[in-house]
């Protein structure tokens, strides 16, 4: 066993430093009277909707383990699917339930302890969500590999633990993003822009579902998304260490070697992240982007130089770290990018275009979103060029996991939003003074950031995952049919497979668009109807109706996200058996080509109209309630689902459908 144990004790110590600091938040204290009632509210809320969600989710997969089990592929591949499946699904659980008490204990902390006792409350909920999904990652990757990894003959079986995790993913990403801005458009719509009230009013009923939504959308199921990436990119370089044989692999090290390897590197990104983490801490009296900036980088420096060292002591060339540096650089590249667009210069461009109405700021923001593309494109297009000229195509898939090797922190910062963001709400609900949702406001406004952060980081690490897996892919199946195959454009197959798998991702957004807007004109209705119909609501002399709107975005979520599921894991399954693998190859790369130009577009557009707003509500261009703030108020609710809807569902898509090729490989 060895050294080849390692993972799974990372992935273990890295669970109980999760659960260290989850004992830490516990001992912040939680307020009472009102805020505690508030608290609750959306806590039982957000866990109401996961176990029916995951009911949903559960009986699927079930489905889906017993088809593999009956294939060619067998039990084992089967037992792994569930494996992966439960990991991702547990990870997303546990990172929710630490949010929605981290909440709360960051408003008392803002009230009482002032801005830096607020940060620390906020940043270590979002870190638990953070070392969950890494740790859950390495330990199950970790005990699989053990079982079946390390024989190049059985390693296909982890393929499962991959294409289980995507498709919890996918789910959850999907139903969490339909729940979350259906409950944000509808309470937006009709509080600020009808009735005039502020955001997270208590008069608003729309404001604990949307509350919710931010924990089930952009906690369990962004810490869903970024599981299965980081899987598939580990399970991927396996692949294509396994695929290539000692022929393929000469130069570079020994095959054993470069198979362990990306669980090596993962391994060393836990405990990066874990500095990183403690690095935030320390400077969190400094201003709270510096402070996550400072943890940040500062994780991804230390994995540069722990990944030198770890790569020379398994004796692998040195060439495969000029790959890890190539996508730990690109990583942070796309990341800043992305902090530009979302929360720089175009901003305040597009805040001034209110002046002339809604439809400039449509524009605008629309126009900085395709712009946005441009950067992150030409990054991971370098990062590839320049991992595949150092170590082929093993290059690519050990560059994804220098991407995501420090996944502990960078999730962190990703969670730290949503819980900054429901201690304002609470905040403003329980009517606890201006000073105190000052406080919650200024960090608030560094979660937006660093939730779009996240998202770029996110879909550049899908991206790379993604082309990992594929190159994955067209590996097995040369190597089942005895010799390469190759994808030329001049074969019709191919063709073919390239414009099928350019529609899927505009289907699915399509498919995740419609329903958040048909579901948030339910809201928008029922939220008019206890407006109109409740004596007193408006005065502030009766309370709202929560639990109608709860049960609105639940039932419209648990409905429509079962068909872009399924759509997502059937294509490649058609397309394989149908015409053949060619054609499947093909659909791949169109599928990848597409979903990453429109999920950033979309995200990017999302969060430059969203903090546009936030721009114009610190008193610039009017303030608030100014026409301007009314123009931008329409920006953003458009927005919503696009960077928190149908752009992240593009993430989950492509993997989704790759790893599902890559499983089914063997059978073509």
């Amino acid at each position: 066993m060895g050294i080849h144990a390692i993972p799974v004790l990372v992935g273990g110590g890295g669970l109980l430093a999760a659960l260290l600091l989850y004992l830490v938040v516990l001992r912040f204290p939680a307020g009472e009277g009102r805020v505690t009632e508030i608290a609750a509210m959306i806590h039982q809320g957000a866990l109401a909707f996961i176990r029916r969600e995951y009911t949903l989710l559960y009986a699927f997969a079930a489905l889906v383990a017993l088809a593999i089990g009956l294939s060619d592929l067998g039990w084992p591949t089967a037992a792994a699917f569930t494996v992966g499946a439960l990991a991702s699904s547990a990870a997303g659980y546990i990172g929710m339930h630490a949010a929605t008490r981290a909440n709360v204990r960051t408003t008392v902390a803002a009230h009482e302890r002032g801005a830096d006792g607020a940060l620390a409350v906020a940043f270590f909920g979002g870190s638990i969500m953070g070392l969950t999904v890494a740790a859950m990652g390495l330990l199950g990757l970790g005990s699989l590999y053990l079982v079946f990894g390390r024989d190049p003959a059985t390693a296909h079986i982890i393929h499962g633990f991959g294409m289980g995790a995507s498709t919890v993913a996918l789910f959850s990403r999907v139903g969490g993003g339909i729940y979350t801005k259906s409950a944000d458009v509808g309470a937006d719509l009709v509080g600020k822009i009808e009735a005039g009230i502020p955001e997270d009013d208590p008069r608003n009923p729309g404001v604990i579902a949307d509350n919710v939504g931010d924990n089930v959308g952009d906690v369990a199921g962004m810490g869903s998304d970024i599981f299965e990436s980081y899987c598939g990119a580990i399970i991927a370089t396996i692949a294509i260490a396994v695929s290539l044989g000692t022929t393929g692999l000469a130069g570079l090290g020994a095959q054993a070697d470069l198979m362990f390897l990306p669980l090596a590197l993962a391994s060393a990104g836990i405990i990066c992240s874990l500095l990183g983490i403690g690095l935030v801490r320390v400077f969190a009296r400094q201003r709270p982007a510096t402070a996550l900036r400072i943890g940040t980088f500062s994780a991804a420096v230390l994995l540069i130089i722990a990944a030198w060292f770890l790569i020379g002591a398994l004796g692998v060339d040195a060439r495969v770290w000029g790959a890890v540096l190539a996508g730990a650089v690109g990583g942070v590249i796309i990341g800043l990018s992305t902090e530009y667009y979302t929360g720089g210069r175009p901003i305040r461009h597009i805040a001034a275009s209110g002046e002339t109405g809604p439809a400039t700021v449509m524009i605008t923001g629309l126009a900085i979103g395709m712009q946005s593309v441009v950067i992150p494109v030409l990054a991971i297009a370098t990062i590839i060029f320049v991992a595949n000229q150092l170590a082929d195509l093993y290059g690519v898939g050990i560059a994804a996991v220098g991407m995501l090797a420090t996944v502990g922190i960078t999730m962190a910062i990703d969670a730290y939003g949503p819980v900054a963001d429901n201690a304002g709400g609470i905040a403003e609900m329980a009517e606890l003074g201006k000073e105190t949702r000052r406080i919650t406001d200024s960090l608030d406004e560094v979660g937006n950031t660093t939730a779009a952060i996240g998202k770029g980081f996110a879909i550049g690490a899908a991206a790379l995952a993604a082309l990992a897996i594929i190159t994955a892919y067209l590996a097995e199946v040369g190597h089942g049919q005895g010799g390469a195959i190759e994808l030329r454009l001049n074969d019709p197959a191919v063709l073919v497979g390239l414009f099928i798998g350019g529609i899927f991702p505009f289907l699915i957004a399509s498919l995740t668009m419609t329903a958040v807007g048909n579901a948030a004109s339910d809201m928008i209705q029922e939220i008019r109807r206890q407006f109109r119909e409740i004596p007193g609501l408006m005065e502030g002399k009766a309370r709202p109706d929560h639990i109608r709107c709860i049960n609105i975005a639940t039932d419209a979520a648990l409905k429509r996200m079962v068909l872009p599921g399924v759509l997502a894991v059937m294509a490649p399954v058609v397309v394989g058996f149908g015409l053949g693998p060619e054609s499947l190859g093909g659909m791949l790369g169109g599928a990848l080509i597409c979903c990453v130009l429109l999920a950033l577009t979309m995200a990017n557009a999302g969060g430059a109209w969203d903090n546009a707003k936030k721009y114009v509500e610190k008193g610039h261009h009017g303030g608030k309630g100014s026409p301007v703030h009314k123009a931008t108020v329409v920006g953003d609710t458009v927005g919503d689902p696009f960077k928190d809807t149908s752009g992240p569902a593009m993430n989950i898509l492509i993997n989704v459908m790759a790893i599902v090729s890559l499983v089914i490989a063997p059978l073509l």
